[in-house]
């Protein structure tokens, strides 16, 4: 294991939120190089946030920063919110630019630019398709009206009202036991134009406060089915959050706020 240092800078931010306690926390660390996986992991699970998001300046031409994210039991391929917060600090902290790229190992090339008093990151848009509803469904507490799925175990679960999304009660063991999944369930929305709900109990995070990769998915498919590149949306889970989505080509752009929280040291040794 290589030599670990004292302490760490450390950055609590809540992405997608205009005001402290909303939208989704993530904290956000900055490393002079990549410590050991498994330490990236504890720094994670003691977090206990849905995502920690470590960054480490890159000396590629393609990118600013390495990006990588834990959840407190994984590493993930694609987070929105935490790349989000990742932006928000870079810019805090100085940087002159308007855009920020972050490398990842399997997400590609992520960019958050300022956009006004907002931030707009730009992620692949997944478009899922339709499949049969799979037997799990009952594992949600009620039957959704469509089902659609993106290869990566991404699965929307479309329901005709957003009084159905927001009575659910899902049984997260059984949806735990398929591993690894988000469980994206929506519908028209009330406020806005369309309302969510993610649980990723396998992951380690029964119901996400508000999901970008989430969002990923659900900007190409109520793009289609609204007729139009832009829409809102409010992830309605406790804390709650709101999201301006546009597909633009092969990418769905997702605008929000961030705010600080916390900014301090996190101790090793």
């Amino acid at each position: 294991m290589s030599q670990l240092p004292a302490t760490l800078p450390y950055c609590h931010i809540d992405a997608f939120a205009d005001r402290p306690f909303t939208g989704n926390q993530a904290a956000v660390m900055p490393l002079d190089a990549w410590l050991d996986d498994d330490v990236l992991q504890a720094i994670g699970e003691e977090n206990n946030f849905a995502e920690t998001a470590f960054i480490v300046a890159s000396d590629s031409n393609d990118a600013d920063y390495e990006l990588r994210w834990f959840t407190p039991a994984v590493e993930i391929a694609l987070c929105g919110h935490a790349t989000l917060a990742a932006g928000h600090y870079v810019f805090e902290s100085g940087f002159a630019g308007d855009a920020v790229r972050f490398s990842t190992r399997k997400a590609g090339v992520l960019v958050v630019r300022r956009q006004g008093e907002q931030l707009a990151l730009s992620l692949p848009a997944y478009a899922p398709t339709p499949a049969p509803l799979p037997d799990w469904t009952a594992a949600l507490g009620a039957l959704p009206a469509e089902y659609h799925v993106y290869p990566g175990d991404y699965h929307v679960l479309l329901f005709d009202r957003a009084e159905d999304v927001l009575a659910l009660a899902p049984d997260m063991k059984t949806l735990a036991a398929l591993g690894d999944h988000q469980f994206i369930c929506t519908a028209p929305g009330k406020d806005t134009d369309v309302l969510s709900r993610v649980f990723v109990p396998g992951a380690g995070v029964d119901e996400d406060s508000v999901t970008g990769s989430a969002h990923a998915v659900l900007t190409p498919f109520w793009a289609a089915r609204l007729g139009r590149a832009s829409f809102s949306a409010f992830q309605a889970s406790k804390r709650g959050g709101l999201l301006h989505c546009t597909l633009t080509g092969d990418r769905a752009v997702l605008g929000g706020q961030c705010v600080t929280v916390v900014t301090g040291t996190f101790r090793l040794r």
